[in-house]
């Protein structure tokens, strides 16, 4: 079969599989892979660009067409009546410029179609960031591939663009060897590109994995020796490269188990929310897992198609009135993200109890660190210290918000916040306590005589310390602060006081709502300078004043543990209050 012959047959099967979605010939089609003569242990893996690692250009032709009333096929058309020298293969082989290519090939629709048909209009599309973004399950597949000491590779059918870069949408860093036709005057399945990319990654054909999503592709790189992957779907296609590695290429995510069988979520029925919500880039199986944080309000992680999402809800039950209200932790985090802080993107609130059986909202999924242990063991000093005062500088964001520019005037009451807080926690308290407790009943009666007063009113977010926030895996840095559910506005040394809370408890405070830092890691400085904190906030005047405002915030947490059932309760009330007059 010549190479005219081959190309046009691909483009059918390409263009035919993105005009009718994979579901009307089988949503769960196993991947595909010819075989080959040969054996050996596989040194590398090479992948395809489009309908491999990002979308595939034959399914953006059809939803462009279908949304801009353009005839079905038109796209495809194109690309079969203009053949090897049409106008589409000689811009992957880098033969004409952008300009011209629009020029031709839009004349070729136009035709076809009987009418205008705006082609720059699709390149636009074909090429932005929203279309042109890499499959996760890809990107975790490389990344596993590489760790194990595997080579990796793309091998594309590309295209200059305008500004005379090629197109290529992908992280260099990932692959060993890049080979793409605009560059070598070459395009798939012509076996001299597959020979080229074979030869700079140093290895045989038996010791390389192709996957491709076209049958041509596929068929013109196995007759070298290559074994071969057709790829229908990226998460199918993953779990054919896994058995054939004999590794796992999903990254586990951490912290993370399965869902527990008191707050489980009806499959069916998310899924078909989050389809509707999530569009065609939603297909392939419902991944579902639970956070083993966010004990307040259930927190799971999901993925579906190229969507890595949280889902986080209020829990099944009678619950305490005023609490697990996700539809503030919603409306903070989309109000702080538009001022420059850092926090989850937020995606949807669902107020619908019909749908998983409680209101919940969505965010995207942000991979990062977590740090449990405020004493951060294995760490050096000065790499302590740049977390701390990472920590630092995000408060001061979150302090310093506008609060009108921000929409947040109203979310919480101005003035009186700890008395407020007291009285709140006080009265959950009594509705949940179990037994009588001395100690708690000091201390009820103490706080409401000592309330300091309160000189700013700032949003605050009620819970801050270490454990919920996300850091950069490699650099101090503040990817997102977890856990709003307490935010209101108030007072904001508060935050500060309960944030430096863990740094003078001793590390062996029981439980694990509030653990201390070990004091052997090093010095008490090492929190952070105090230049490096609350800039353009209030100072503290005095560390007496600080105490104080955490003693209703750690009511709070008394409160809640004690909606536990008595032996379960992992915090003594008496010991708590004895450490807090001693600190």
């Amino acid at each position: 079969m010549c190479i005219r012959q081959l190309f046009q047959s691909s483009l059918l099967q390409w263009a035919w599989r993105a005009a009718f979605p994979k579901h009307t010939w089988g949503r769960h089609r196993r991947a595909r892979r010819w075989a080959h003569s040969g054996g050996g242990t596989y040194r590398a893996v090479i992948f395809d660009m489009g309908g491999v690692l990002i979308s595939s250009p034959g399914r953006v032709a059809a939803e462009w067409e279908l949304q801009n009333h353009i005839p079905p096929g038109t796209i495809r058309k194109a690309w079969i009546l203009g053949g090897e020298n049409g106008p589409w293969m000689k811009l992957m082989r880098g033969e004409i410029t952008t300009e011209d290519f629009l020029q031709e090939f839009g004349s070729l629709c136009s035709e076809i179609a009987k009418t205008s048909v705006p082609v720059g209009s699709f390149f636009s599309l074909l090429t932005s960031e929203q279309v042109a973004k890499q499959f996760p399950v890809m990107t975790e597949a490389i990344t596993q591939i590489r760790a194990k000491g595997l080579r990796t590779a793309v091998l594309s059918n590309n295209f200059y663009l305008p500004s005379g870069k090629s197109f290529l949408p992908l992280d260099r860093k990932q692959f060993d060897v890049v080979v793409e036709s605009c560059l070598e005057g070459l395009c798939k399945p012509d076996p001299r590109i597959y020979k080229l990319c074979l030869e700079r990654l140093g290895l045989q054909p038996s010791e390389s994995i192709f996957l491709d999503d076209l049958g041509p592709n596929l068929k013109a790189a196995a007759s070298l020796g290559i074994h071969t992957i057709q790829v229908d779907d990226p998460e199918t296609a993953v779990k054919e490269l896994e058995t054939l590695l004999g590794f796992t290429l999903r990254m586990v995510i951490p912290n993370t188990g399965p869902v527990r069988k008191t707050v489980e979520i009806p499959r069916d029925s998310l899924e078909k929310y989050l389809k509707d919500l999530l569009g065609t880039q939603s297909t392939g199986p419902l991944e579902l897992l639970q956070f083993d944080h966010g004990q307040s309000n259930p927190t799971y992680y999901i993925r579906l198609g190229n969507h890595q999402l949280v889902l986080r809800r209020k829990p099944p039950g009678t619950l305490v009135p005023s609490t697990h209200a996700v539809g503030r932790e919603f409306r903070i985090m989309k109000a702080l993200a538009n001022a420059g802080v850092p926090v989850p993107k937020v995606l949807d609130l669902c107020e619908d109890s019909g749908v998983i059986g409680t209101p919940f909202y969505l965010m995207e999924y942000c991979p990062g660190l977590i740090y449990r242990d405020p004493s951060l063991p294995g760490l050096e000093p000065s790499q302590r210290r740049a977390i701390y005062t990472a920590m630092n500088r995000v408060l001061c964001k979150i302090h310093s918000v506008d609060l009108k520019a921000a929409g947040l005037e109203d979310y919480g009451k101005h003035g009186d916040y700890i008395r407020r807080q007291v009285q709140t926690w006080t009265k959950q308290y009594r509705a949940s306590e179990t037994s009588t407790i001395p100690a708690m009943e000091r201390l009820i009666q103490w706080l409401p005589l000592h309330l300091p007063r309160q000189q700013k009113t700032t949003v605050v977010h009620g819970d801050f310390r270490l454990d919920n926030l996300l850091f950069h895996p490699e650099k101090a840095e503040v990817l997102a602060v977890l856990d709003w559910e307490l935010s209101t506005l108030g007072d904001p040394l508060v935050d500060v006081a309960f944030s430096c809370l863990a740094h003078y408890l001793p590390s062996s405070f029981p439980g694990s709502l509030l653990r201390g830092r070990n004091r052997s890691g090093g010095r008490r400085r090492e929190r952070g300078s105090s230049g490096d904190g609350w800039c353009g906030c209030m100072k503290l005047r005095s560390w007496w004043f600080g105490r104080k405002c955490t003693w209703d915030a750690f009511l709070g947490e008394m409160g809640v543990g004690c909606m536990l059932s008595e032996k379960d309760v992992c915090i003594d009330p008496s010991y708590v209050f004895t450490q807090l007059i001693s600190i």
